[in-house]
C-alpha cells in the first residue's frame, strides 16, 4: 500500500474519522491507519491506500477533508524530509516536464513570502523542467508545517509533510447548501456543513432511500439527495413542510434542482406511523426535536382522564386538530432505535442527535438495541450542554417484541408529573422514586437546559444589582 496524508479542515475534529471511516466504506477503498497517532489538534493524519485512484475517491465528497497528498517526506526537520524525498528519485522523472507549483503553508503559524521562497528552492534537487502555473498547475506539490494550536507558536514545527497533491474534498458544497442562500429555513433548520456529514456518515448513495421522521424543513432531505439518494420525511407538525405559498420544502427541492430524488413529505405523528412491517429504509437521518427551539410533541393529551371532544361520534370536523402532549426525549429516542430496528435494512444506518449535559453525560446514556450496533458518537460541545452525533448500524434481524434498552428510565414513571410545573409533591415523588437510578444527562433535557438560563439570568441579575449598590455606596 502507498502512503498518502490528509489535510483535514479546521472544524468539527471529532467527526473526522468517523466521516473517513463511512467514506471508505461507501468507495469500498480499503484504508489503514494508527488511530492513536490522531489527534484533534493536529489536521494531518498519515493513511495507507492502495493506489492514486482509490485515494481519489476516497476524498471526493468528502466535507471534512481538505486535500490528500502523496507522502514523499515527513520529519521534524527538513534534513529528515529532504533526505526521504532523495531516496525515491524514481518518482520524480514523471513530473519533469509538467508545469507545476508549490505550496508552502503553515498550521498555527504563518509563513512570511520569503521564508516560503528558501523553503520552495531548498527542493531544488527535483530539478523539475516544466513551466512554474501558479493558476492551473498540472501537478501541485505541498509543504505543510504544524505549528500545533499554543497561543505562542514555537520557534520550529512538531512536524513537516511534503507531497504531492492528489485530491482535494468537496468543501464547496457547504456554499451551496449554505442556509443564507436558501429559499426557506425554520428555527432548527441543520447547517449545510453538519447536514453534509451526516449524510456520509448515513453512507448516502445513489439507489438508496433515506427517511427522516423529524423531517422539520428539510435539510437532510437536500444533502442526501446531492449524493443520489432518494429521499423522504415525515412531521408530526405541517406547518413547517408546507411553508408559506412561495416559500417551503417544494420551494427548497426546486432551488437545488432534486426532483425525482426528494420523493414526498408527509405528515404524522411517528408514534402512529403508517408503515406496514417491512425492511423500506437503507438510513434514517434526523435531528429530534429536544425542546431548545421547538418542543417534541406526540399525539395525545396532557390529562388522559379528560374526555375526548367528539363530533356526532367521531374526529371528522375539518377544523378538527387532534390534541398533543410533550414528548420526553427519552421517549423520542426509545422509539426512534425501535423504529430503526424494524424498518432499516440489513447493514441501514440510524444517524441522529443526541442533545445533553456535558456534567451529567456517560457513555451508557445512550440507548441500545439487540438489533444495532454503535458505529460512533462525536460531540459537538456548546459549554454546559452539547450534542451528541451518534451513527449505529442495524446488524442483525430484529426480533418482534425486544425492547429498546434506555437503562429503565422508560419505566420510572409515565411522565405524568413531569410537567405539572406547580405540583411541588408530584416532583417531590418522582426524585424519591427515582434516586437510586442514574437518569441520563438528556432525560427532560428541555427543563434542565431552560433551568440553566434561568439559573445564569438570575445570577446575571444579582450581580448587576450588587455592582449597583457598590457604585451608590462610593458615591456616598
Amino acid at each position: 500500500m502507498t502512503k498518502y496524508f490528509i489535510q483535514f479542515a479546521q472544524s468539527h475534529e471529532e467527526f473526522r474519522l468517523p466521516e473517513l471511516e463511512s467514506l471508505a466504506q461507501i468507495e469500498n477503498v480499503k484504508i489503514s491507519y494508527n488511530k492513536e497517532e490522531y489527534k484533534n489538534n493536529c489536521p494531518f493524519l498519515i493513511i495507507e491506500i492502495d493506489n492514486e485512484e482509490e485515494a481519489t475517491r476516497l476524498v471526493k465528497r468528502a466535507i471534512l477533508i481538505k486535500n490528500i497528498y502523496e507522502l514523499w517526506g515527513v520529519g521534524k526537520i527538513y534534513e529528515d524530509v529532504h533526505t526521504q524525498v532523495k531516496a525515491k528519485p524514481e518518482r520524480w522523472p514523471a513530473y519533469d516536464y509538467k508545469s507545476f507549483k508549490f505550496i508552502v503553508s503553515a498550521f498555527g503559524s504563518t509563513c512570511s513570502s520569503d521564508y516560503q521562497i528558501r523553503i520552495i528552492d531548498s527542493f531544488a534537487y527535483l530539478g523539475f523542467k516544466g513551466d512554474i502555473d501558479l493558476k492551473n498547475p498540472e501537478v501541485t506539490f505541498g509543504v505543510l508545517e504544524d505549528y500545533g494550536l499554543d497561543s505562542v507558536p514555537p520557534l520550529e514545527p512538531f512536524m513537516i509533510y511534503f507531497g504531492r497533491l492528489i485530491a482535494s474534498g468537496n468543501r464547496d458544497l457547504i456554499q451551496t447548501f449554505n442556509l443564507k442562500k436558501r429559499k426557506y429555513i425554520g428555527n432548527t433548520s441543520m447547517d449545510a456543513e453538519l447536514s453534509l456529514i451526516m449524510a456520509n456518515q448515513a453512507l448516502a448513495a445513489p439507489g438508496k432511500l433515506i427517511y427522516d421522521p423529524f423531517v422539520g424543513t428539510g435539510s437532510f432531505l437536500f444533502t442526501c439527495a446531492q449524493f443520489g439518494s432518494f429521499t423522504m420525511g415525515s412531521d408530526i407538525d405541517g406547518r413547517q413542510i408546507r411553508g408559506q405559498t412561495d416559500r417551503s420544502v417544494k420551494s427548497n427541492v426546486e432551488q437545488y434542482h432534486l426532483q425525482g430524488k426528494v420523493l414526498d413529505t408527509l405528515v404524522f405523528d411517528i408514534c402512529h406511523h403508517p408503515w406496514r412491517d417491512n425492511l423500506w429504509f437503507d438510513a434514517i437521518v434526523t435531528d429530534p426535536p429536544y425542546g431548545v427551539r421547538a418542543g417534541a410533541k406526540t399525539l395525545g393529551r396532557k390529562n388522559p382522564t379528560k374526555r375526548p371532544l367528539t363530533i356526532d361520534g367521531t374526529h371528522e370536523g375539518k377544523d378538527y386538530y387532534p390534541p398533543t402532549k410533550p414528548y420526553e426525549m427519552s421517549e423520542v429516542l426509545s422509539d426512534l432505535l425501535e423504529f430503526a430496528a424494524r424498518f432499516l435494512v440489513l447493514g441501514g444506518r440510524l444517524v441522529y442527535w443526541l442533545p445533553t449535559l456535558v456534567d451529567e453525560y456517560s457513555s451508557s446514556d445512550l440507548p441500545e438495541h439487540s438489533s444495532m450496533r454503535l458505529v460512533s458518537n462525536s460531540e459537538q460541545n456548546f459549554g454546559q450542554w452539547s450534542r451528541r452525533l451518534v451513527t449505529m448500524e442495524k446488524f442483525k434481524d430484529n426480533i418482534i417484541g425486544e425492547r429498546t434498552n434506555i437503562h429503565n428510565v422508560r419505566g420510572l414513571d409515565n411522565l405524568s408529573s413531569v410537567y405539572k410545573k406547580n405540583d411541588v409533591n408530584s416532583n417531590e415523588a418522582e426524585t424519591t422514586n427515582t434516586k437510586e437510578k442514574k437518569k441520563p444527562g438528556h432525560y427532560l433535557f428541555r427543563e434542565k437546559y431552560f433551568s440553566s438560563k434561568s439559573d445564569k439570568k438570575q445570577i446575571w441579575t444579582r450581580n448587576k444589582d450588587q455592582n449597583r449598590d457598590d457604585d451608590t455606596d462610593n458615591t456616598t
